[in-house]
């Protein structure tokens, strides 16, 4: 039997294959059992190939691989685009009296169950629960207690009616009964249910709740995949804690209404994908010139122009490093697990806060929309710290002022940080501009004046560099001669890799990156491996052109650009052959 069980429901866009996938992924997790999903989806509302897939097991799961264990097809083409995963034994679930299979043939090597989901849902209250029937198929196969199903079902649809929850519940136990009363096959599966509580969560959704963790109380932003479930999560949440959530017309509008919130001393946020932050460019040099503290999530997908809005990619490094006219100070988060997404959000007020500067949180589609299960601890709200950074009040204000009694906000300091006052601060009255300006935030074009707020702006990053942690995450074996980087969501497909590649007597020291700007110096690591790969989701590989500025030394690209994430087996593959071995056996 398998460590680990590989499930996926595909069809058209408008089927209902998110909403089936989720119910399944928390069936699971409300069983004790570790979930990793990807989806696959097209930027249209109804048509076009869609797919959900889970991955599970009792042990912690970090990617999905190249493999299927069952398939629920609601579409021939289901069957075409997941061949290649299917396997000896592996059971394709389907309707052969709503659809035909004669351009996808199932192989011999593979067991078809015909199940008549449209005729058994309707049976059961409505058409509409067919793919409900077909998780009640696929508990039968997977031996997995139909009971577990239920709790997933009352969340979805308690709030409609206990009648249609009722139902579901039905039409879930005529495609179990269906199955198991009409065949015989050995399926040789039995998922094991446990006792341990998880969380299942997705990249976005860890990022709104890592938001008002951090004290977020304000953000504007404009509906664009996959940064959307950003404001989703948020929305009728951060209410409840004094917060609001503006639907802006455009990017430029949501960016500039965070801008004015942020002046007012509240943590403020917006969130959009690479089109929107080529919009937000001009007000990000507003943010920075101003010094006001704003976090600016990316949740990059391909590209450039509008690209392929639901697959993923990591092509934005190079706009949120030198992206707006002039010389701009800025962070540049880049979590690399779903679970970071939350610390790395309250880091990002922390750092905006702290130093008076934009902070880029970087996600990816990866992240976004991939739900993964973790402990409660993973997101303890008791060791989540708040630091405001150089506010001063009425107490403190009078260091801060000119000899004519007059705060100055952009005073010149050592470590490149000027006071900060909130409005209705006694004596804290002062104004600001995009223009440069003086200490006390009058515009100026005085040559003197001119280089010591542009040194002042600058120095916050070198402070941020001696002051803060920018260590990177480790893996691996850390004496090996063959290091591997990655950033962002290559993580988890990695952490899995190593393990595939040890099968093969291959040691690999992975040292993933969760800062692009600052980040960790890696040049000795570099300079004393024997193989450096890179991995990355873009073509030109823009973080391995940075490495190689840093350490004066050439780095082996790993690179995929074809919209879809690593897999762990796929990568492994990738990394054996890039040391010039020959592939990993699956």
């Amino acid at each position: 039997m398998p460590a680990d069980f590989n499930w996926a429901v595909g069809g058209e866009a408008g089927d209902g294959i998110d909403s089936t996938g989720k119910i399944f992924a928390q069936a699971l997790s409300r069983a004790g059992r570790h979930v990793f999903t990807s989806k696959d989806f097209a930027s249209r509302i109804r048509g076009g190939y869609t797919a959900y897939k889970i991955r599970t097991s009792v042990e912690q799961v970090q990617s999905v691989v190249d493999r299927l264990d069952v398939l629920i097809a609601l579409t021939p083409r289901t069957i075409e685009e997941n061949l290649s995963e299917l396997h000896d034994g592996s059971v394709i679930i389907y309707d052969g009296e709503r659809t035909t299979m004669q351009n996808a043939t199932i192989p011999e090597e593979m067991v078809g169950l015909d199940v008549p989901l449209k005729a058994l849902a309707e049976e059961a209250g409505g058409a509409i629960m067919r793919n409900v029937v077909a998780l009640g198929a696929a508990c039968a196969v997977a031996d997995f207690p139909i009971e577990n199903l239920d709790s997933a079902l009352q969340k979805r649809f308690g709030s409609k009616g206990q009648k249609l929850v009722d139902n579901n519940k039905e039409a879930a136990r005529a495609g179990r009964d269906y199955v198991l009363e009409n065949f015989d096959h050995e399926f040789n599966y039995e998922l094991e249910t446990t006792d341990e509580d998880y969380v299942l969560i997705n990249g976005d959704e860890a990022i709104g709740m890592g938001a008002i963790a951090a004290g977020c109380r304000f953000y504007a932003g404009y509906p664009i995949t996959p940064a959307t479930n950003v404001m989703e999560y948020l929305t009728g949440r951060i209410e409840n804690y004094g917060g609001h959530v503006v639907q802006a017309e455009d990017e430029l509008s949501a960016i500039n209404m965070a801008l004015g919130a942020a002046r007012t001393g509240a943590r403020s946020m917006t969130a959009t994908s690479g089109p929107g932050i080529d919009l937000m460019t001009e007000t990000f040099g507003l943010v920075a010139t101003t010094e006001t503290p704003l976090v600016i999530c990316n949740v990059m997908r391909s590209g450039p122009s509008t690209g392929m809005p639901t697959k993923q990619e990591q092509g934005d490094i190079n706009q949120m490093l030198y992206g707006g006219h002039g010389e701009i100070p800025r962070f540049v988060l880049t979590p690399t697990t779903i679970d970071e997404c939350f610390w790395k959000t309250v880091e990002a007020f922390n750092l905006a806060e702290k130093y008076q500067l934009p902070v880029y949180l970087a996600g990816d589609l990866a992240l976004a929309v991939t739900e993964q299960t973790f402990p409660p601890e993973a997101f303890d709200m008791d060791a989540v710290e708040i630091d405001r950074g150089k506010v001063v009040d009425e107490e403190t204000l009078d260091e801060w002022q000119n000899e004519k009694g007059q705060f100055q906000p952009h005073a010149i300091t050592e470590d490149g940080v000027s006071p900060r006052t909130f409005p209705g601060t006694t004596d804290g009255a002062h104004m600001t501009t995009g223009l440069e300006h003086d200490e006390l935030g009058r515009r100026t074009e005085e040559g003197e004046m001119r280089i010591e707020q542009v040194d002042k702006r600058n120095r916050k990053v070198e402070t941020a560099q001696a002051e803060e942690d920018w260590s990177p995450r480790e893996f691996g074996d850390p004496e090996s001669d063959n290091l591997v980087i990655s950033w962002g969501s290559n993580e988890g497909a990695m952490v899995e890799a190593i393990d595939l590649l040890a099968e093969e007597d291959i040691s690999v020291h992975f040292i993933s990156v969760p800062y692009i700007f600052p980040r960790p110096d890696l040049s000795d690591e570099i300079n004393s491996a024997d193989d450096v790969l890179v991995v990355e989701c873009n073509n030109t590989g823009q973080f391995a052109d940075i490495l190689e500025h840093d350490a004066l030394a050439r780095v082996q690209r790993v690179n995929k650009y074809n919209g879809v994430r690593y897999k762990a087996d796929e990568l492994a593959d990738e990394i054996k052959a890039a040391l010039g071995q020959e592939e990993v056996t699956q």
